[in-house]
């Protein structure tokens, strides 16, 4: 029996493209092999490379003056890369809503002068801090954003826009899940563990006047040349994944693309919100201009009821509702691979779990 799984990442992925998945595991297409076995360099390979840039440009509407990468490493990997490729001037801005956008500007600091330019921190990051996009400095090389914070259940509803260096942006935990104009954005980047695949490696989305402007001691691995120059293919990429992630590209597509998704989103959300809105028992952590549609933080009245939540709930067959040890209390992670009934049947058993408390 299949669980409802609420993980932050790795996470769920949609059933038919485990079922598919799971056909061509030996075999696929005729090729008598795996997907797995086959060479990178190979027609059949390349053929589902191609597919998985396609369907994402399309359903991204990505403009032909971004290039889409293929990165190992994950997106902890690009704390590093960013300011290695783009800090060109020595300088960066960073807003700190979140711990992986805190991670990544200490990360940066090896690499040259990051400036915060607003912070939740103090908040416990319960909220997108109020930035001021006038203060940043000039010779800052651009600015660096979370688009929504996986651990604290926050997401930003408005954009920064800087008026004369590119917006870079995270996108790990709210990719494909709503509409964004790559337009606004110098870079976008994503694990895509989360939304898109199986764990394995990081999607870019680059614009391509920033291509090439890393410093000669910059490692070839690390450079956004080599990926550019190659297609991704200069050295042995993450096959597998880059084919799961074709056929979460194909499954999103059928949904009615981004656009069809973002309003399946809107309604699990709420749904859940409501629910914790309306609660006596349970409290939504998030400030409520800020909240993700994502990642549902919410806590009961102590420890020890939170712990047993997630204990009966998982026994209930809705697993991995523990939140992140930094936060506390619960998440559930509700991306598009949830289906609208894992909520509802999340919501009917917090309902009864709240009549025991």
């Amino acid at each position: 029996m299949r669980v409802y799984n609420f993980a932050p990442g790795p996470s769920a992925l949609p059933l038919p493209v485990l079922e598919k998945a799971a056909a061509e595991m030996t075999d696929y297409h005729g090729t008598g092999m795996s997907v797995m076995e086959m060479s990178h360099r190979g027609k059949t390979f390349l053929e589902i490379h191609a597919r998985c840039q396609a369907l994402l440009r399309e359903l991204m509407h990505i403009p032909d003056n971004y290039k889409i990468l293929f990165i190992q490493g994950g997106a902890s990997m690009q704390f590093a890369t960013i300011p290695l490729n783009l800090m060109t001037t020595g300088a960066a801005t960073y807003i700190d809503s979140g711990n992986f956008a805190h991670n990544a500007l200490v990360e940066a600091q090896r690499y040259g002068r990051v400036d915060v330019l607003a912070s939740s921190r103090e908040d416990t990051y319960n909220h997108i801090p109020d930035f001021d996009v006038d203060r940043i400095a000039e010779d800052s090389s651009y600015l660096y954003i979370t688009t929504n914070n996986t651990i604290f259940g926050t997401r930003y509803t408005q954009l920064p826009k800087p008026k004369s260096i590119p917006l870079v942006a995270d996108m790990s935990s709210n990719i494909l899940s709503q509409p964004y104009d790559v337009n606004d954005f110098g870079l976008i980047y994503a694990g895509v563990q989360k939304n898109m695949g199986p764990a394995g490696m990081a999607v870019l989305i680059i614009r391509e006047d920033l291509i090439g402007k890393a410093g000669p001691n910059v490692p070839k691995m690390l450079n956004y040349q080599t990926y550019a120059d190659n297609d991704s293919l200069f050295n042995t990429p993450p096959a597998y994944t880059i084919y799961m992630t074709s056929l979460v590209l194909e499954w999103l597509k059928e949904q009615g693309g981004v656009e069809g998704i973002y309003v399946k989103n809107l309604e699990k959300a709420k749904i859940l919100y409501d629910f914790l809105d309306a609660s006596e028992k349970f409290t939504a952590l998030a400030a409520k201009k800020d909240r993700s549609l994502m990642n549902v933080t919410f806590v009961s009245p102590d420890k020890e009821t939170d712990a047993r939540f997630v204990k009966e709930a998982a026994d209930a067959g809705l697993v991995s509702l523990k939140g992140h040890r930094i936060a506390g209390g619960m998440r559930a992670s509700i991306y598009n691979a949830m289906p609208k009934e894992g909520v509802e049947k999340l919501v009917d058993f917090m309902a009864e779990f709240e009549k025991t408390i």
